[in-house]
């Protein structure tokens, strides 16, 4: 039995329904049961806050999909270590672990420095550490109201390799059903190009038939507007960590190997930027 946790999210949600659609013998793990009370498959509660809660959420386990969770820092470690104590002491055999290709101690965005730490908690157990490439809704999220206002504003970036949810979930899927010969972190599961800000404006104003204008401000400036418009600090903060890890070039690498995976070439960000369009 596999048991997945971060079903409610985008990447789990599609990795739970490829593998129903495969017939895979499926529980999910949550934090509120009501959040997926129509779903046919059995649902238990697991909080990562609440280690009590994951073992029953785990139990009978063969491998567990852990995907990490959306706080950070000291909390997100902690929220991780539970996880993974509670899914080994229900006797499961592999954890699948949703990282990133920036994980890394030293990193300038703080969620890579989360992942590095999770990935030590991981160490001694079989177990894949998915190194995804950074999400291509992130992109567009970042690119803000450009569309409208003709302006992309942002501190100065650097190449990022932006990749789809959906290629993502179907390399999880892989590594949980036997298609991949993983052990320990993966190669960085990655699109095949790497784009700045300014190619994204590039590619919008392209697609839309309008003019947008890549506007550089300074990290403090960025950080100001954040502040401005109603983020806490550490939110700010963290997006400014962004930018200067993109610069020092930490999510620029492109890797063949999620193509070869998926037998085409991953989703592109012109594709994705369309869609966006569309809706």
């Amino acid at each position: 039995m596999i048991v997945l946790t971060g079903v409610t999210g985008k990447l789990g949600s599609l990795v739970a329904g490829q593998l129903l659609q495969q017939g895979a013998d499926v529980s999910i793990s949550v934090r509120d049961p009501q959040q997926v009370r129509d779903w046919e498959v059995r649902v238990r509660r697991g909080d990562y806050a609440d280690p009590a809660s994951l073992g029953a959420a785990f139990e009978g386990a063969d491998q567990i999909f852990l995907v990490s969770s959306n706080s950070s820092g000291l909390h997100a470690q902690q929220h991780h270590r539970n996880a993974i104590e509670a899914a080994r002491k229900a006797g499961a055999r592999r954890l699948v672990y949703t990282s990133h290709m920036g994980a890394g101690a030293d990193s300038l965005f703080p969620p890579m420095r989360d992942h590095a730490g999770s990935e030590a908690f991981l160490r001694g157990g079989d177990y894949i550490s998915l190194r995804n490439g950074f999400y291509a809704d992130s992109a567009v999220q970042m690119m803000g109201r450009a569309w409208e206002t003709g302006k992309l504003v942002a501190p100065e970036d650097g190449p990022v390799s932006w990749t789809a949810h959906a290629d993502l979930a179907h390399a999880a899927v892989l590594a949980l059903t036997g298609g991949t010969d993983w052990q320990g972190a993966s190669p960085a599961l990655t699109g095949t190009e790497a784009l700045t800000m300014a190619d994204l404006a590039a590619l919008a104003a392209g697609l839309s038939g309008r003019s947008i204008e890549r506007v550089v401000i300074s990290d403090e400036e960025y950080r100001a507007s954040l502040l401005g418009r109603g983020l806490p600090k550490e939110r700010a903060d963290l997006m400014v960590g962004l930018f200067a890890a993109s610069r020092r070039g930490e999510f620029a690498a492109i890797d063949p190997t999620l193509e070869r995976l998926l037998g085409r070439r991953p989703v592109t960000m012109r594709e994705v930027l369309e869609e966006a369009l569309r809706s």
